[in-house]
């Protein structure tokens, strides 16, 4: 079965971005693209790969969203502790997104035992961090869930 393993965001500021994700979650560069209609580079936490790209024109950042468009909704990593990740998060300047938490269910320890809290990041991307993870990705080893798992409360973003 295929696992997500890449995922791109769109900035309008390579280094800031970049920065930000190897300080806060410490993330590795492992290369970089100047292309004709790319510049950024390739992190990577040893599972996934994370691309900051800064599109140089509108047909490679599809026309859609254009070469001035930033973002993603939100993407998520497992921690080990929230209330350390918090620190780092807020000495980065991320701010929790209490009304994003609020009205999801979210933001601190729920009753089915997920831990998911919202924050905001660089370039408007909505980070989740979870000391439990979610269904369907490996912990130690393992798969949790597995194929057509859901979470406990039916499966929150």
């Amino acid at each position: 079965m295929p696992k997500l393993k890449h995922i791109a965001l769109s900035t309008q500021d390579v280094e800031k971005t970049a920065r930000f994700y190897k300080e806060v979650f410490g993330m590795v560069e492992i290369a970089t693209i100047d292309d004709p209609g790319t510049r950024g580079c390739f992190l990577s936490d040893g599972d996934i790969n994370l691309a900051i790209l800064n599109f140089k024109n509108d047909q490679a950042a599809g026309v859609e969203r254009g070469k001035e468009w930033s973002g993603i909704h939100h993407i998520g990593f497992e921690v080990e502790s929230l209330e350390a990740i918090a620190e780092r998060l807020a000495a980065a300047g991320a701010r929790r997104r209490d009304d994003v938490n609020r009205a999801l269910g979210v933001g601190g320890r729920q009753a089915h035992g997920n831990v998911e809290v919202k924050y905001g990041g660089p370039d408007g991307i909505m980070l989740d961090v979870s000391e439990t993870g979610w269904v369907g990705t490996s912990a130690r080893g393992s798969e949790r869930g597995g194929v057509g798992a859901s979470a406990p409360d039916g499966g929150s973003a």
